[in-house]
C-alpha cells in the first residue's frame, strides 16, 4: 500500500478556541507583515449589530471592541492614513438585497435594514471623522461593488487592517477580498466580534492560516505609534 502523504480530516475533539490558541502559539507560516501605508477598514459597526440594548441581531465578543477600533482609527488618521467605515442597508422593497435577502423575512432580517433607519446608523460610540470614507454596502465584503478598491489605490495603501463584525461573515469576506486585491491584510483580534465563540475562533484560525495576519490589537497600535 502506498504511503499516505496527505492529511485526512482531523477530528480530535478540540474546541475552536483551543485550535486557535494552538495555531497562534506555534505559527506554521511566516507573516505577511506591515507595508508602508495602511488603511483601517471598519466593517458594519452599526447599531443592528452592536446595540445589545436595542436589537436581537446585535452581539458582543470583547466589550472594548469599539474603543479599540477608535484607538487605531485615531492613530492612523493622525498619520494621514485612510480610515474607512462600511455598513449595510437596503431600499424599502429590499430589491437590492439579491438572493442574500431571500432566506428569511422578519423585522430582524438582513434585508429589512433600511437606509437611514436606527439599525443602519453607526453605533454612537464610533468616532467617525469628516475626513473618513463612509459608505453603505449590500453584500458581505466591504470591497464588493463599493468605492473601496479605487479609494485604497488612490491613497497608495499596501496594508489593510480589517475590524468589525461578524468575524465569520463580513470581516472574513473583506479580509479575503483584501488579500485577493493584493494587500497585506491584518485582523486585530479584539476588534472583531461574532455571535458564538466557535464561529469567531474557527474563522480567526482560518484567516491566520491562509489570508491574513491575525494579531493582538496592541501590535497595530505599536506599529502606528512608532510612526507618530
Amino acid at each position: 500500500m502506498a504511503e499516505m502523504v496527505g492529511t485526512k480530516m482531523v477530528c480530535d475533539g478540540r474546541t475552536a478556541r483551543e485550535i486557535f490558541e494552538a495555531v497562534m502559539a506555534n505559527p506554521a507560516r511566516r507573516k505577511f507583515g506591515f507595508g508602508e501605508n495602511l488603511a483601517i477598514v471598519n466593517v458594519d459597526v452599526q447599531q443592528a449589530y452592536t446595540r445589545m440594548d436595542l436589537f436581537k441581531t446585535a452581539y458582543e465578543t470583547d466589550p472594548r471592541q469599539i474603543e479599540y477600533i477608535n484607538a487605531i482609527s485615531t492613530l492612523a488618521r493622525k498619520l494621514g492614513m485612510p480610515v474607512v467605515w462600511s455598513r449595510v442597508a437596503y431600499k424599502d422593497d429590499a430589491g437590492d438585497a439579491g438572493v442574500w435577502g431571500t432566506r428569511t423575512d422578519t423585522e430582524d432580517s438582513l434585508q429589512n435594514i433600511k437606509y437611514d433607519s436606527e439599525r443602519h446608523r453607526f453605533d454612537p460610540r464610533c468616532e467617525v471623522a469628516e475626513s473618513d470614507l463612509s459608505y453603505t454596502k449590500r453584500m458581505p465584503s466591504a470591497f464588493f461593488e463599493t468605492p473601496l478598491a479605487s479609494y485604497l489605490t488612490f491613497h497608495r495603501v499596501d496594508t489593510v487592517v480589517v475590524t468589525g463584525g461578524s468575524t465569520s461573515g463580513c470581516v472574513r469576506a473583506t479580509a479575503v477580498d483584501a488579500l485577493s486585491h493584493g494587500y497585506r491584510t491584518i485582523v486585530p483580534i479584539e476588534t472583531c466580534a461574532d455571535k458564538h465563540e466557535s464561529y469567531h475562533f474557527a474563522n480567526l484560525t482560518d484567516l491566520q492560516l491562509k489570508y491574513a495576519d491575525v494579531e493582538p490589537v496592541e501590535v497595530v497600535i505599536d506599529w502606528l505609534e512608532a510612526r507618530a
